[in-house]
């Protein structure tokens, strides 16, 4: 893979590619090594990515992003990572969904992996999951689900992952929590 670096002098382009030719050899050197299946792995895992959009795309590869590269990129021209992890999560839980609670699932992942900078595991490990649960009027919520503190994303990322589930959850039509004297009671 070859990848694009800033325009720079020709001193500092040849330097960029001696960069690159080096980390294809250590790639191929790897992917030698993980085949002859000495290690559980017969791949290497890790891909390489142009920048930290790609990197973003490339940890939520199954989820259904396609593209979120591209539009993390545009959005960021004119916004702080903080907004552009709102708005791009807010347009990919529009994508096509099996149901709501995977649309929600699908924006908070995003969400986090633009907010680390897809360098975390919290948007494939952090978050667990998102379920649309009932109240006790019958009324719908969303319940994210997180596997305990997500440490190396720190409390924004967690607290982020939150209002971006309470802001998808609006534009899915999705109730709010109501709780109850009952519930209250029960800790």
């Amino acid at each position: 893979m070859v990848l694009p670096h800033p325009a720079c002098s020709a001193e500092l382009s040849r330097y960029f590619d001696a960069l690159q030719r080096g980390a294809a050899e250590a790639y191929r050197v790897a992917g030698e090594a993980r085949r002859t299946g000495w290690d559980p792995e017969t791949v290497v895992e890790i891909p390489q990515t142009e920048d930290l959009a790609a990197r973003a795309e490339t940890l939520l590869r199954d989820y259904g992003v396609d593209g979120l590269a591209k539009r993390t990129r545009e959005l960021s021209k004119d916004h702080d990572r903080e907004t552009v992890a709102i708005l791009a999560a807010k347009e990919f839980a529009r994508r096509p969904s099996r149901s709501k609670e995977e649309a929600v699932e699908r924006a908070v992942r995003v969400g986090l992996a633009i907010l680390t900078e897809g360098i975390l595991v919290a948007p494939l490990e952090g978050f667990v999951g998102a379920k649309v649960k009932r109240n006790a009027d019958g009324s719908d919520y969303v319940d994210l689900f997180f596997a305990g503190p997500i440490r190396s994303a720190g409390g924004t990322g967690q607290a982020l992952s939150v209002l971006i589930a309470d802001i998808v959850r609006r534009d899915l039509g999705i109730g709010r929590y109501r709780a109850t004297r009952e519930a209250g009671n029960r800790s």
